[in-house]
This record gives structure tokens, sequence and C-alpha cells, in this order.
């Protein structure tokens, strides 16, 4: 199963709240539509009020929505008709000055005063379009550059992966067998000091001794390097030798629990999975002092779920809790199989690291 995105393409759409189907045409009408009927109404309220009672001031609500919603030009129209309307309303209620001069004066006040509105309005409202384009330009380029990241990410430890299957494939092929004929050439050579009844037997047989646990070593190297599907037992056998290399340790005893034999068949998830456990057990022991370790790998419906338990010091309070590269680097781990990983003090003692993927 190759990793997969945190997210889907499916997701997105079933996340996605439903979107209004609005036709272009009605939010023009409405954006049109909306400043003349202000106008109309404002005009109609001046036309019943009292003439001394000046209304100019309330066609201001039309004139800024006409340039926010819409723009200069349409709001310079609203301007001159709410000037039209205001003086129409004025003459027809007879509120409008005798002198032809300064009807005009305060005419142009107002018109001047609209336009004004409107220049101010519309630069605040591009430089507020300019910042939401910059702002979604940001976004994109964030976005291009988390998800580079990731896959730069995500290629650093395949290749890490790689180069470990690759050294530990090497050292069990070729180091281990050349050690190998070594020490049966040096059995042979043994032998046949022996049996001259030389005394450098006894050097040849520890030289011979030396040399199986140099195969003994390597062994081991390989299979820290390349443990799973190294020689065909898959997740569960390398998990199975984690678990006895562990107990070799001084006062540790680590033990590996599978109810159901369990199929993982994606090598890289196979890698992650024990690189997670062999983590959790490696800060079980360093940090946490631990003397028991517990190792479950069960079923999860479809998924699986792999689980780390110990009885050491538990996790150190959030107040003196270090940056834990290691925790960071099991969590971009299961991340990467679209997992989760939950790690935990438990309530007798100890911590809990527990890895659950979705699917095999």
């Amino acid at each position: 199963m190759p990793p997969r995105k945190p997210t889907s393409i499916v997701s997105k759409n079933l996340d996605r709240p439903p979107v209004s189907r609005v036709r272009p045409s009605s939010r023009r009408w409405v954006r049109y539509g909306l400043p003349i009927g202000i106008v109309v109404c404002v005009g109609v309220v001046d036309y019943l009020a009292n003439a001394d009672i000046q209304f100019a001031l309330f066609y201001l609500i039309a004139v800024a929505l006409a340039t926010w919603t819409v723009g200069r030009g349409f709001a310079v129209v609203i301007s001159i008709l709410s000037l039209g309307a205001w003086l129409i309303g004025d003459f027809a209620s007879g509120g409008l000055h005798p002198n032809a001069f300064v009807a005009s004066w305060n005419a142009a006040i107002v018109l001047g005063f609209y336009l004004v509105v409107v220049a101010l309005l519309g630069r605040v409202r591009d430089m507020h379009h300019d910042l939401e384009s910059r702002v979604r330009q940001r976004t994109v380029a964030l976005t291009e550059e988390m998800v580079e990241r990731q896959r730069l990410e995500r290629e650093l430890l395949e290749t890490s992966e790689r180069e470990r299957r690759r050294i530990g494939r090497d050292l069990h092929d070729s180091l281990g067998q050349l050690l190998t004929g070594t020490a049966l050439a040096g059995q042979v050579l043994q032998e046949r000091l022996a049996a001259r009844g030389l005394g450098e037997a006894d050097d040849a047989a520890r030289v011979v001794a030396l040399v199986e646990e140099s195969i003994e070593l390597t062994r081991s190297l390989s299979r820290g390097l390349y443990p799973v599907a190294l020689e065909g037992g898959g997740l569960d056998q390398g998990l199975r030798e984690l678990a006895m290399a562990t107990s070799a340790h001084p006062n540790v005893r680590c033990e590996y629990h599978c109810e159901d034999p369990i199929e993982i068949h994606n090598q890289a998830t196979a890698a992650h999975l024990y690189r997670i456990s062999q983590e959790a057990i490696t800060n079980a022991i360093r940090h946490g002092r631990a003397t028991r370790i517990d190792v479950r790998l069960e079923s999860s419906g479809s998924g699986v779920r792999l689980v780390v338990d110990d009885d050491g010091s538990g996790l150190p309070p959030p107040g003196r809790r270090g940056p834990g590269m290691g925790l960071r680097i099991m969590a971009h781990r299961a991340a990467m199989m679209n997992g989760t990983l939950d790690v935990r003090s438990r309530p007798g003692g100890g911590s809990s690291v527990v890895c659950e993927l979705p699917d095999r």
C-alpha cells in the first residue's frame, strides 16, 4: 500500500459545505439594483418629509454600496441620481432655495462630497482587493511549499530506508558470507594443526571464535538495518526478533504479542511500523528507564494497530518536555502512512505509544 496524502480529493469534496447555486445574473441584479432602490426609497422619504429636514446624507448609503460592490463608475452614476432625487424632492416639497446660484452651489457641494466619498472608498476597495489577491497568492505559494516539503521529507525517508536495506543486504549477503568462509577456513586450519599436535591449534581456535563473534555481530547489524522481510518473516518476524534483541539487554524484559497473523503487504508501511516500535523501545529504555516492555500488533477493523507499553517513568511534565525529535519522527512516519500516533502516560506508571492505521 503506497503512502497516501493526509487528505484525499474525495474527503475534501465531502467535507466541503454545499455551494450556494446563485446565478451570476441574479448577483449582478442585486449589486446594481440595490443602490438604485435605496436612492428611490430615500427620495420618497425626502419628498414626504418636511422640507426643513435634509436627507442628502442618507444617499451616501447607496453611493458607498455602489462603490464597494460595483466600482467607481457606477458609484458616480448613483451620486448623480442621488443628487437628482435630492433636488427633485426639495423642489417638490418647496424647500429648494429660490436663488439659482445658491441652489447650484449647494448641489455642487453635495455632488462634490459624494465624489470625494467615491474616490476615498474606491481607493480603500482597491487596497482591499489587492490585499486579498496577495493573501491568495501567498496561500497558494505556502500550500505548494508545504506539499513540496512533504514530498522531500517522504523522499528522504524512503531514500534512508533504501540505503538501510542495501547496507543490511550487503552485510548479510557479502560480509556475512565472507566471514563464514573465513571461519570455515580457520576451522580447517585448526584441525590440521591439532592433527600434527602443534600448539598453534589453540591460537587458530581463538581466531575462529573471534570470527564467529564477528558473524553474529554482522547478523545483528544487518537485522537492525534491514529487519523486515530480511529472511521472509515479514513484520511479525521482525518485531519478534526486535523483542528478543531488546531482552538481551540487562534488566530489560521485552515481549511481543500477536494473537492472529497480520500481513502487511506494503514493505514501506512495514518498515515504518518497525521503526516506530524500535524508536518507542529505545525511548522507553533510554529516557524512561523501563524494565518491562510489551509490543502488540493487532487488527483494528480493516486496519492495524501497533501498541508499545512500558513500565518506565512515563512522559515528563509539559513544562519540562524537550523538543522530542524521536516523537516527531514517529508522528511523521505515522502521517506518511495516513495513520495516527498517540503517546501518553499510563495511569499505573510508564508510557504507551499507539500507532493506528486505517488500512493495511
